[in-house]
């Protein structure tokens, strides 16, 4: 059997590479345009990044089918392409607010639809292909090599694009994007190209209905117990995902492209972070994959306390809330992949799905939750103390994702996981 060599590893690499950096500009720069600089109520770019998160529950059936089909590389290069058309659109359709606000509304829908389709279809297929063509022993270097790549993708993506976003004109925003989701599907249709025609990718033998494939997994009751602290400590992650930037710029005074690069330097803190526990459990086998989640969550919610007090220095906090989320994020997905091998063989794929659903309903809920949130609270305080109260709050969410960890999972080695990477 022809499995991924670590040549192809790395150019699968460069495709989580390109969505990370068509995402991090649809999720983080353009919310912040639309409260900042157009004044419009947080919930609103929260509604519309939590649409793109409803759309991704279809991930279970991605994962059913890549349990039991093939030919993923159409869907790899059709989803980047629906991606990159549906953040050009986003960010056209930021600039017609200040024109027509339903029209640009309407647009926005259309975009944000867009790219939750893009992102379940080369996202859980690129993951599908990954997860079922890499040799056993490579597993785990292959989904660390690939996850850093996205998460360097997202860092040097807000870290360039801010650059070039000051002075903030609108045919300087639409230039940006334009260059970015060219480049973004450019890369993945030459990174992909030919991979899975030259490997054997494992697939279940025996034809099962969805639903039917999908109660089997969920009988399981460690797969149910994971699935819950996914949703609880996903929202905990993404409570802030909308509204950091609007706080940097309401609160500190940050221009748009210091917000973006403020982006930047987060995701470069989630990149040192997973390299961490990357190097410390996996290589040198310090501590166990719970460890390190525990201690991504209690860090997280230690730096959310420090973002909420506005004492100190706005980047150093965010950084260091950047490398916990790291921690965290990174020993969680290896649990999570050590879990999806167990249960009834060659059902990973299902479980992945399941878990990427239960992951996309926490991030648009906990964002949509967030953003609501702030709107309410600046309607009676000052904006430091009402986006301080959800940071907060997100930082309780953190606490008790702790404690769910050390009662629901094993103290698992981190030898035994096989990481995949996800959005």
């Amino acid at each position: 059997m022809t499995t991924l060599s670590w040549t192809q590893i790395a150019r699968m690499g460069l495709v989580q590479m390109a969505l990370g950096a068509i995402l991090v500009l649809t999720t983080s720069t353009l919310n912040r345009l639309m409260v900042v600089e157009f004044a419009l109520p947080a919930i609103l770019p929260g509604m519309l990044v939590g649409l793109h998160y409803g759309i991704q529950l279809s991930r279970p059936r991605w994962g059913f089918n890549s349990d039991t089909r093939g030919n993923r590389t159409r869907w790899i290069i059709g989803g980047m392409v629906t991606l990159a058309l549906g953040g050009f659109l986003a960010a056209f359709a930021v600039t017609l607010f200040t024109a027509s606000f339903w029209g640009a509304l309407l647009l926005s829908i259309l975009a944000y639809t867009l790219i939750g389709v893009g992102v379940g279809a080369s996202g859980t297929s690129l993951l599908a292909l990954l997860a079922t063509a890499t040799a056993p022993q490579r597993r785990a270097a292959a989904a660390t090599i690939t996850w850093l790549m996205m998460i360097f993708g997202i860092a040097m993506t807000a870290g360039v694009a801010g650059s070039f976003l000051d002075p903030y004109t609108p045919a300087r925003l639409l230039t940006v994007v334009a260059v970015v989701v060219t480049a973004a599907t450019a890369v993945t249709i030459l990174a992909i190209a030919g991979i899975e025609h030259r490997v054997t990718a494992t697939r279940d033998p025996d034809a099962m209905p969805f639903m039917q494939g999908l109660r089997e997994v969920w009988a399981e009751r460690s797969t149910r117990n994971f699935t819950i602290f996914v949703f609880l400590s996903m929202n905990a992650y993404f409570m802030q995902e909308l509204i950091l930037e609007p706080f940097a710029g309401l609160v500190w005074g940050f221009t748009p492209g210091q917000s973006t690069s403020l982006s930047g330097a987060q995701n470069g803190g989630v990149f040192v972070g997973m390299l961490t526990v990357g190097i410390m459990a996996t290589g040198l086998k310090i501590g166990s994959l719970r460890s390190w989640i525990v201690a991504g969550c209690l860090g997280s919610a230690l730096s959310l306390i420090a973002i909420a007090s506005a004492a100190l220095p706005l980047v150093p906090t965010v950084v260091s809330l950047g490398v916990f989320n790291g921690m965290f994020a990174v020993a969680a997905i290896g649990s999570m992949m050590a879990l999806a091998a167990e249960g009834r063989a060659q059902r990973e794929g299902t479980r992945m799905g399941l878990w990427g659903a239960a992951q996309a309903i926490a991030a648009g809920f906990g964002g949509l939750t967030g953003a609501a949130a702030v709107d309410v609270m600046r309607g009676f305080q000052p904006d430091a103390s009402a986006f301080g109260t959800v940071f907060a709050a997100e930082a309780a969410l953190f606490i008790a994702a702790a404690f769910m960890a050390l009662h629901i999972m094993e103290n698992r080695a981190p030898a035994q996981a096989n990481m995949v990477p996800g959005e």
